[in-house]
């Protein structure tokens, strides 16, 4: 297990030079992969992952918003029944939509009551492959998203958090950046 990173022997990150987004690669075998390899331990690597790769690194595009798009950022809470419960945090998630629901309610909590980033917690904590990207999903318009998250993401003002949003993918917070 390498130290710091939490990861296998041999395996590294390294970030995409296309995407600027971490990735895993092993030298040796020149595999490289976006989900971390097994046997990753994964509360070091979620404390290399904050500490070198957090939200606070990813610049914000520097172009105009589309008419009719938005920009969000989420942090997902996944559990058993969840559309697909697996994340590059956990390969089967087996946990309870009410451990979901505590879980997520601790951190909107945070958000809301101490002031942490919804966008760090996400670098770290979210079950979406969005975390990379501090839960950046991107501009999307309407019809794009599962329409709980669409409603939610479109009655929000920039920089504005929602409150927690079900749907087929698991809890979700939901940010308005642009």
């Amino acid at each position: 297990m390498s130290g710091e990173t939490g990861l296998p022997g041999g395996w590294e990150v390294r970030r995409s030079n296309t995407k600027n987004l971490p990735y895993y690669f092993h030298p040796a075998t020149k595999d490289s992969r976006w989900e971390p390899p097994t046997g990753t331990d994964p509360e070091k690597l979620k404390a290399y992952m904050a500490s070198h790769h957090s939200s606070s690194r990813i610049a914000n595009p520097p172009f105009q918003t589309p008419e009719g798009k938005i920009r969000c950022a989420h942090l997902l809470v996944k559990h058993r029944d969840s559309r697909r419960p697996a994340s590059w945090r956990e390969a089967r998630i087996t946990r309870s939509p009410e451990e979901a629901m505590e879980i997520i309610k601790d951190y909107e909590k945070r958000i809301k009551e101490k002031g942490e980033s919804l966008s760090d917690l996400a670098t770290t904590e979210s079950d979406c492959s969005s975390a990379r990207k501090g839960g950046d999903l991107g501009l999307f318009g309407k019809g794009d998203m599962q329409k709980e998250f669409e409603d939610a993401a479109f009655s929000l003002e920039k920089g504005d958090v929602s409150g927690i949003i079900s749907t087929a993918s698991g809890l979700h917070l939901i940010q308005r950046l642009e």
